[in-house]
């Protein structure tokens, strides 16, 4: 988008409350992360951008994967199948703090153990929520549509972004 940033890393507690909404969940982490950072920890004049994205499919959450058989069990959930996305995003600088989401559809086909495996041996999606990445060998030969953002799915839709640097005062 042609916009000047840093990166900054700072851990922090991916849990959320169990009642919770599932579509509440990915912006709700979203703040949750930047309120990690505390207003000293950070430049002068600061705009923090933080982010969140969650797969939901059967009414459950799949997060990031622990390991390659969890990857596994969230690729078979969803292979076959439609499922949703949904990325938080958190603009805060010193005076103000807004949340906003966005959310895509996703078709996904089927694949056999040898091609999940193949992804998970070749890619380790272990930092992708529901284990895969559109952006992947997996995206090109598994994806068969999307309904909404491309790049929501990829983990930040851009367009919501950048209209919300254009009116964030």
């Amino acid at each position: 988008m042609d916009i000047d940033f840093e990166v900054f890393v700072k851990e922090s507690d991916e849990s959320f409350p169990t009642e919770m909404p599932l579509q509440e969940v990915a912006p709700y982490l979203s703040e949750k992360k930047s309120l990690a950072f505390a207003d000293h920890e950070l430049p002068p004049d600061f705009l923090l951008i933080t982010a969140d994205t969650v797969v939901i499919v059967d009414d459950q959450i799949l997060n990031k994967p622990s390991d390659a058989e969890d990857a596994k069990r969230m690729i078979g959930l969803l292979q076959g199948r439609r499922h949703t996305v949904i990325t938080g995003i958190t603009l805060r600088s010193p005076q103000h703090i807004i949340t906003l989401s966005d959310a895509s559809e996703v078709d996904f086909v089927a694949l056999s153990n040898d091609e999940i495996e193949y992804y998970i041996d070749a890619y380790k999606p272990f930092d992708k929520a529901g284990a895969y990445g559109i952006q992947e060998w997996i995206g090109y030969v598994a994806i068969a549509s999307v309904r909404g953002s491309f790049f929501n799915v990829m983990g930040l839709p851009t367009h919501k972004l950048y209209q919300a640097l254009k009116e964030f005062r």
